[in-house]
């Protein structure tokens, strides 16, 4: 295989995702396998091209997130480094006492040339290396790395705020707020772990160090007891290749530290280094001049490196009088060009587009439940609010659209809001760390925890360790994390709401699916016999009494039925109910015969019945005392049924119940209002109580 094949065939190993995998199993096989020293020199010499390669890539980049990968790379190009010094840690042991040649020509020529082969000079040489790498540049890179992170996260919360605040401006558009939201959260990630990688390179020094007095004192005692050499010619022979590997392994170390110094201490700007350094330590002509000054006096001074001095100072003067000349020429511009009126920029007109419309349902949360809805950060929530939508479109019988997420500042760092319409609907405050220990109301113990209620149901409950979960359960406690908080708390206020959630594009997608099957009956229904409003009127009345719109066929057959002979949506609800009478009782009782109801006093149903007024917004006119009582003995009724385990169930007459419904669907939502003609001929009723004046 010739070398553009060998190129060739590594390209397409990394363009299909094996080339990181293949280089860890190339360092695990140096580790393990002993190397031939020629492979030794060409791992040591790729060695130090990667270290020189990032060192001018992180020179050249403009901002540190272009080169988000580097903590990564960095991280490889140290276990490479770490995997070449065990190899070349076993090939100087073992044949170190065949020569200087022993472990390759890479590592005899740092021995040899770089310190003259004298190993006292090349142990100065390594030493004061390893201090510079290790005091000096690491120490100081690994600090200002962790305070650059430390005050990235503090300055989040703030750079959040501005976004929306140029947001809310019209300074932005969503698009380039969520652009500069996700910058801000991987400048964040990016700062952290060059946090963490700085402490790699740290580390690497330290074992740079162990490594040369193991091979220099391991090898001595070696090549004196094994092959045997004076004391005197094997510390000679193996100092030699240790300090050869050391140096070999101890420069790409310190480029690598180099390069890690450079991209923390950067800052973002529309040019790279070499350009930052050049405009702004080099092109002051004050500073040279004046630099040129100071070495002057230096070179006319007796005993001093006269020409040396001279020939800088005369260098900077140069610079300073280039310099000066070039920003008169700039000044000394053509007026004209100078004055020249700006081109102003062409505005763009306000259309319709910048208009954001309104959320159907929005779930705003706090910057600390941002992990919840990252899958990234090994988030569930959006899973959960997946399978939310999936079973509430499969009891109402329409698509509940998604949801619309969305991070808010204004809100606590662990709150969070649910919207409908741009509305709020609810709100609360969760904790991603804990659990929640909610009271069904037979629990066997205390638990220590922060109290607090259950956002859905108003339940008591409490947040808990994540430890305590197993004690919560068997202590009685419901316990459930954060997510599957906001997921139930969502997917109750969507079934109280779902009449809000269908609209005239809903319904009318309701109606194309049955027009597949029964185009007839959808033909002559809309718009001929009933118009679209009207149709979308009667689906939301039946989804706000809870009442599945599944069976859309029967719906619409009740409809083309009653149609002729009225329009009013009421009318139409409470024949429909009578269609739907069986699914109805059958979704309260199941499939028991007998369901237990509470009925009004025969004198009180007879009150209503003859003050009822007619209209859409049809109501009894009598004493508001008297709607109080009936609601507080029929929510006291609710509560007994509750307690016993059975269903909730009043039975009124068919005129009067849309407004019994109305009155008790706030104050007792859990009361099931049924008409008299409601209840299916195979089911038997008994009444267990009566509730009067």
């Amino acid at each position: 295989m010739n070398a553009r094949a060998t190129v060739a065939t590594f390209g397409e190993f990394a363009r299909n995702g094996l080339g990181v995998p293949l280089l860890v199993m190339v360092v695990l096989a140096m580790m393990v396998l002993p190397l031939p020293a020629f492979l030794l020199d060409v791992f040591f010499t790729f060695n130090i091209t990667l270290s020189i390669m990032i060192l001018l890539a992180v020179i050249y980049v403009r901002r540190a997130l272009e080169f988000a990968a580097f903590p990564t790379v960095l991280l490889g190009a140290t276990l490479l480094r770490l995997g070449l010094n065990v190899a070349s840690t076993r090939i100087v042991l073992i044949n170190g006492h065949t020569g200087s040649h022993a472990a390759g020509h890479v590592i005899a020529a740092f021995g040899q040339f770089v310190v003259g082969g004298n190993y006292a000079v090349g142990m100065v040489v390594f030493t004061v290396l390893v201090i510079i790498n290790f005091v000096v540049i690491t120490k100081g890179a690994g600090r200002i790395s962790e305070v650059s992170a430390r005050f990235t996260l503090d300055a989040m919360p703030g750079r959040q705020m501005a976004i929306d605040a140029d947001l809310n401006a019209g300074i932005i558009t969503q698009a380039e707020a969520i652009v500069r939201r996700q910058e801000v959260r991987e400048e964040a990630d990016f700062y952290g772990a060059m946090d963490g990688a700085s402490k790699f390179v740290r580390g690497d020094a330290v074992a740079g160090i162990l490594i040369v007095f193991i091979n220099l004192f391991g090898g001595t005692i070696i090549g004196a007891a094994q092959h045997g050499m004076s004391l005197a010619d094997a510390g000679r022979t193996y100092a030699l290749l240790t300090i050869g590997d050391g140096l070999v392994a101890q420069i790409p170390a310190l480029l690598l530290s180099v390069a890690v110094a450079i991209l923390v201490t950067r800052v973002s700007r529309p040019h790279d280094m070499s350009q930052q350094i050049m405009s702004q330590v080099l092109g002051q002509p004050k500073a040279l001049g004046v630099t040129s000054g100071i070495l002057t006096l230096l070179g006319i001074i007796p005993g001093m490196p006269n020409l040396v001095f001279l020939g800088m100072a005369a260098l900077c003067a140069v610079g300073a009088y280039r310099l000066t000349k070039s920003k008169a020429a700039e000044k000394a511009a053509p007026v004209e060009k100078a004055a020249a009126p700006a081109v102003p920029v062409e505005q763009r007109e306000l259309s319709w587009d910048d208009v954001e419309p309104v959320d159907l349902i929005g779930l705003e949360v706090g910057y600390r439940l941002i992990p919840l809805v990252d899958r990234n950060q090994g988030g569930e929530l959006m899973g959960r609010i997946k399978g939310v939508r999936k079973k509430l479109s499969e009891e109402l019988g329409f698509l509940v659209q998604a949801v619309h997420i969305r991070d808010n500042l204004e809100l606590g760092p662990n709150s969070y809001r649910i919207t409908i319409l741009g509305a709020p609907v609810g709100e609360s405050e969760v904790f991603p760390d804990r659990e929640l220990a909610i009271n069904p109301g037979q629990v066997s113990g205390s638990l220590p925890g922060t109290a607090t209620k259950d956002p859905a149901f108003g339940l008591d409950a409490l947040w808990v360790e994540k430890s305590r979960r197993d004690q919560a359960q068997s202590l009685g406690y419901t316990v459930v994390d954060a997510s599957s908080v906001i997921a139930t708390h969502l997917s109750h206020l969507l079934q109280s709401h779902a009449h809000e959630l269908l609209g005239h594009e809903e319904a009318q997608q309701l109606l194309n699916r049955l027009g597949k099957s029964a185009p007839k009956l959808i033909e002559d229904l809309v718009p001929k016999l009933l118009p679209m409003s009207v149709v979308v009127k009667v689906l939301q009345y039946l989804l706000l009494e809870r009442v599945p719109i599944r069976n859309l066929r029967t719906i619409c057959e009740t409809l083309a039925e009653l149609a002729p002979r009225t329009q009013d949506p009421i009318t139409l609800v409470a024949a429909v109910r009578v269609a739907l009478g069986r699914s109805i009782v059958q979704n309260i009782g199941g499939l028991r015969q007998e369901l237990p109801v509470i009925t009004l006093d025969p004198a009180l149903e007879q009150v209503l019945q003859d003050s009822m007024t007619t209209g859409a917004d049809a109501s009894p006119g009598f004493e508001p005392g008297l709607a109080d009582r009936i609601q507080t003995s029929l929510a006291d009724s609710t509560r007994r049924q509750e307690a016993a385990g059975e269903p909730a169930v009043l039975l009124v007459a068919p005129k009067i119940r849309p407004w019994i419904a109305r009155l008790m669907r706030h104050s007792t939502p859990s009361l099931a209002v049924l008409a008299y003609n409601e209840i299916p001929e195979n089911r038997r009723i008994r009444v267990i109580a009566a509730v009067g004046r």
